[in-house]
C-alpha cells in the first residue's frame, strides 16, 4: 500500500525550526548570564514606552512614646530611580544554502550558543559596568570610587594606577564591613572576580580550604560562574569584569548586594529567521531589548585588581 504524499517536509516544518532555535539560543543565553542572575531583576515586556520608575524610599526611624503624648510623625519625600530601556542589542548570520545542505548540525549548534553566549555577555557587560558609579564614583572607567585590591581601603587612581594590587583577604573584609555598615543586608551578596583573582585566591592557603570552597564540588548547587564562598559570601568569576582606563592593565571585582543594580527587561531574547532568495539563504536574527541601573550607591564595593 502506497504511504502517500503528507511528507513532512523543510516547508511544512519551517515555524518548528525557529521554535528549536529559539529554545537553544534562551538556554544558552541564561547559561551564561553571571551578575544578571544575581541582582534584581523587573519584567517591563509588553508595556510601552521607554523609561521604567523605581520609587527609592527613604528609611525610616524609630520614635520614643512618652506616655499621655500623640505619636511621632515621619514624612519624608521619596525619590525614585530612573531606568532608561535604550540598549538593543542584536546577533545575525546569514546562512547560505550551500552550507546548510554541506555543513554537519554542530554548526547550527554552535551558532545557537554562540548567540546565547555574546547576548549574555552583552548584558553582564552593562551591568558590570555599574560598578563605576558606587560608592559616589564617577561613572567613568576611572572607577573613582573604587578601592585597592590590597586592603580595601586605600583609593584606587586610574592616571597613576594608585592602589592597583592583587586582591587579599583584607581587602575582602574590609569590603564586607562597607557593606555592613552601609547596613547593606547579609543575605544576597555576591563577590564578582576576574580569572586573575580567582588565581590569586587559589593561591592563599585559607582561601582553599573547606570554608571557602563550601559545596562547590556540588554541581547542582551551584550558580552560573559560582566558584566557592568566603565569609558566607559566594564567589563568582567572570571574564567580562571591566577594565579600567589605567595606564596599566587592571580589573575590578565587585562586591555588592542585590539590590546594587537593576535589570528592566523589555523584550527577552528572542529569535527570528526569513529567507532571502536574493542571497539564497536564511537570516537568523537573535535579539533583545532592556536597560540597566544602580539602584543603591552604597551597596557594592569595587576592588582594582591586576588584570
Amino acid at each position: 500500500m502506497a504511504l502517500g504524499t503528507a511528507h513532512v517536509t523543510k516547508t511544512t516544518a519551517a515555524t518548528f525550526i525557529p521554535a528549536i532555535w529559539s529554545d537553544e539560543i534562551v538556554a544558552s543565553y541564561q547559561k551564561n548570564l553571571v551578575l544578571a542572575n544575581l541582582i534584581k531583576k523587573m519584567s517591563f515586556k509588553g508595556k510601552k514606552g521607554d523609561t521604567v520608575h523605581i520609587p527609592a524610599p527613604t528609611r525610616g526611624s524609630a520614635s520614643a512614646k512618652a506616655a499621655s503624648t500623640q505619636v511621632t510623625l515621619i514624612a519624608a519625600t521619596e525619590g525614585e530611580v530612573v531606568v532608561t530601556i535604550n540598549k538593543h542589542y542584536e546577533y545575525s548570520r546569514l546562512i547560505e544554502d550551500i552550507v546548510e545542505t554541506q555543513a554537519l548540525s554542530s554548526l547550527r549548534a554552535f551558532y545557537t550558543e554562540d548567540a546565547g553566549y555574546a547576548l549574555a555577555r552583552q548584558v553582564d557587560s552593562d551591568l558590570l559596568a555599574l560598578g563605576r558609579s558606587v560608592q559616589g564614583g564617577g561613572g567613568t572607567t576611572a572607577y573613582s570610587g573604587a578601592f585597592s585590591g590590597a586592603d580595601g581601603t586605600t583609593a584606587y587612581v586610574a592616571g597613576s594606577n594608585t592602589g592597583l594590587a592583587a586582591i587579599t583577604d583584607a581587602a575582602i573584609r574590609r569590603s564586607i564591613q562597607r557593606l555592613d555598615d552601609a547596613d547593606v543586608p547579609m543575605d544576597n551578596r555576591f563577590l564578582i572576580v576576574p580569572p586573575s583573582s580567582r588565581n590569586t585566591l587559589m593561591g592563599i592557603a585559607r582561601f582553599t580550604e573547606q570554608a571557602f570552597v563550601g559545596e562547590a564540588g556540588n554541581m547542582n548547587v551551584i550558580r552560573n560562574g559560582e566558584v566557592g564562598n568566603v565569609y558566607g559570601v559566594p564567589v563568582f568569576v567572570t571574564n567580562n569584569a571591566e577594565t579600567t582606563s589605567g595606564s596599566t592593565a587592571c580589573r575590578i571585582a565587585l562586591m555588592g548586594h542585590k539590590d546594587f543594580s537593576v535589570l528592566a527587561e523589555q523584550m527577552a531574547v528572542r529569535t527570528q529567521t526569513q529567507y532571502k532568495q536574493e542571497y539564497l539563504g536564511t537570516l537568523f536574527t537573535a535579539d533583545t531589548l532592556y536597560g540597566v541601573a544602580e539602584l543603591r550607591d552604597g551597596a557594592a564595593v569595587a576592588l582594582a585588581v591586576p588584570a
